[in-house]
């Protein structure tokens, strides 16, 4: 398997691979993909597809998030969406995507990470509740799914000290993408 950036000439195959992972859902994950790849608020932003003899299997985006009410300048990207192929999935794809962005992201710069997903998949790579730690939603997450409301420290001693609520891209800020 090879993980690489995409290029602007494989959108379909990125809204491709979104449409079969998530189903019924397909159509609206791949809307908001689309968004956020033509969303300049989203910026920097990284792009990540898994291949599998020469044809794309995967796909990870993680798009610009600014935490407000907080006066130091933390840099922070939201991971959103991860799709595999469902051939693919319990594979181990999902997961070299995660931690070949977050390694990417890392050497970037980047200081914190959040993800709004599965309480019991992103702690595998390394994620802890968010809420917990004085880290916002763009909107309210229901108590029942608090947990999966999560964040990854990439830079040491940024959690503890960064509190507030994060403001995501403008394809991602509406109400609908943040309930679990």
């Amino acid at each position: 398997m090879e993980i690489r950036e995409t290029t602007k000439s494989e959108l379909q195959d990125i809204l491709d691979v979104h449409k079969a992972a998530f189903g019924d859902e397909g159509e609206t994950i791949a809307e908001l993909v689309e968004g956020l790849l033509k969303d300049e608020t989203a910026y920097p932003s990284l792009s990540l597809a898994a291949y599998k003899n020469g044809k794309m299997i995967g796909h990870i985006l993680f798009t610009k998030a600014t935490i407000t009410d907080h006066e130091t300048d933390i840099s922070a990207q939201i991971l959103a969406p991860l799709a595999v192929l469902p051939t693919d999935q319990n594979t181990g794809t999902g997961q070299k995507l995660i931690n070949a962005g977050l390694e990417n992201l890392k050497q970037s710069g980047v200081d914190l990470v959040f993800v709004l997903g599965h309480p019991t998949y992103y702690p595998r790579c390394g994620f802890i509740p968010s809420g917990a730690q004085g880290l916002d939603a763009p909107y309210p997450i229901e108590d029942k799914n608090a947990g999966a409301w999560m964040v990854q420290e990439l830079k040491t001693d940024t959690l503890g000290r960064v509190h507030g609520k994060l403001k995501c891209a403008e394809a991602m800020d509406r109400e609908e993408y943040w309930r679990e």
